[in-house]
């Protein structure tokens, strides 16, 4: 797409104007967006990360759980609204988080979403092949953590975490393996630190410096599954706790835990909710998208355009949707030639 044309789709917002800028990718000879069986898609969401991607009601017992509710939603509903190769998502909850953006490598699932940072190493399954494919990034991510208003100063770098400040984190997600590469207790490759002691269901064991012990954001290593505590290598770490999401903020209520490290958009959510501080704030930037097939090609080309349509390539994302959340659909309407 051109600058010029990139220029008029975002300034003029015409009919005109929205066709020429399309690229040739849903030409009807580059096939659909929908299976080849004709059905509808079936899509995964997380069920718990508001204001992303969350269920209406918690409950996996209750009606609401099954309504998808927050950002990812609503960007979901707007690629349903536009014409041309249409797309019907058949969405399920997912309650479980690690290994999520897997799922579309397996019969019950098409895609798959709910906030997902894209990470090359999150494409591939435990025998170490390409299982799935992610999409254009559509929100972008900082990690940071959360306190209570009396530890935001004491708590305003990451530099300043010691062996007495408690944080919490989510099993397998970037909050926890950017928090251990960031204060030190993991190295960029997540290899933990030498001397390093964690405790699991299995006993209290203490990492030796090789890859037997490892964190990543896609995985772990066996010996850390179902991991509850890690007590770092030096004084100069945090100790970090792994709990549930409501356990999470409940925990940093009562003073279990000093701070909760995870993204940005969650974490300052919920400072406006409930009084909580955003201290410090990752200065790396990371993408979410959604999880294909990786033999999937077709339909992630035709996800990919209409995704980068209606975020402007990445201009339109959290921000602007939480002032608006109808600027979807507002570009969904464009896109099919409604521009009153």
């Amino acid at each position: 797409m051109s600058k010029t044309c990139q220029f008029a789709a975002a300034v003029l917002l015409t009919l005109a104007v929205g066709h020429a800028c399309r690229s040739s990718v849903l030409d009807p000879v580059a096939g659909s967006c929908a299976p080849a069986n004709g059905e509808p898609v079936k899509l995964g969401f997380y069920a718990f990360f508001a204001p992303v991607s969350h269920s209406a009601n918690p409950d996996p017992a209750s009606p609401g759980f099954a309504n998808h509710m927050g950002y990812e939603a609503d960007l979901l509903t707007a690629l349903e609204a536009m014409e041309q190769h249409r797309l019907t998502f058949v969405r399920r909850p997912i309650a479980d988080w690690p290994g999520i953006w897997l799922l579309p490598a397996t019969p019950e699932f098409d895609i798959a979403g709910g906030g997902i940072t894209i990470l090359e190493s999150r494409t591939l399954d435990a025998a170490g092949r390409q299982a799935i494919a992610f999409t254009s990034g559509h929100v972008a991510f900082r990690q940071s953590l959360l306190t209570r208003s009396e530890d935001a100063a004491r708590l305003a770098s990451y530099d300043s975490l010691t062996s007495d400040v408690r944080v919490g984190v989510l099993r397998g997600t970037t909050g926890e393996a950017r928090l251990l590469q960031i204060t030190g207790i993991a190295n960029g490759d997540g290899v933990l630190a030498r001397g390093t002691r964690f405790e699991t269901p299995a006993g209290t064991m203490v990492a030796d410096g090789t890859a037997r012990y490892t964190i990543t954001a896609a995985s772990s290593s066996p010996a850390l599954e179902g991991r509850t505590h890690i007590f770092p290598p030096s004084t100069a770490m945090p100790q970090v706790i792994y709990l549930g999401d409501e356990e999470l903020l409940a925990a940093l209520r009562d003073g279990s835990i000093d701070a909760v490290a995870r993204g940005e958009i969650g974490n300052g959510e919920e400072a406006r909710a409930s009084g909580f501080v955003v201290a410090a704030v990752d200065s790396l930037a990371e993408y979410g998208g959604f999880s294909l097939d990786a033999d999937n090609v077709e339909m992630l080309a035709c996800i990919d355009e209409k995704l980068d349509w209606l975020t402007d390539n990445r201009r339109l994302g959290y921000a602007e949707w939480r002032a608006d959340p109808g600027v979807f659909l507002a570009r969904a309407a464009l896109w099919n030639g409604d521009d009153g």
